[in-house]
């Protein structure tokens, strides 16, 4: 389940721990740079398309190189205006 912010908020406030659900085979990997990528596009982890982006973007290995960074950009704007 994904939390709106504002039950997010409430839930912390509470002191209640919020709990992530994960359908087999959709797992996104432990990597500082998914979580760079999907902050940049206006998600985070608990996103429910947060694992078709992760998807979109190929390897995160290639995405590593500096002109493959530069040319993700514009795909991840487009991203975070959806995110609005």
């Amino acid at each position: 389940m994904t939390w709106d912010a504002l039950q997010c908020a409430a839930l912390d406030a509470l002191g209640h721990v919020r709990y992530r659900t994960q359908l087999p085979g959709q797992t996104l990997p432990d990597d500082a740079l998914l979580d760079a990528l999907l902050r940049a596009a206006g998600r985070s982890r608990d996103a429910e398309d947060a694992f078709a982006i992760y998807r979109s973007l190929g390897e995160l290995r290639a995405l590593r190189d500096a002109q493959a960074k530069r040319a993700l950009w514009p795909t991840l704007r487009r991203l975070r205006a959806r995110a609005r």
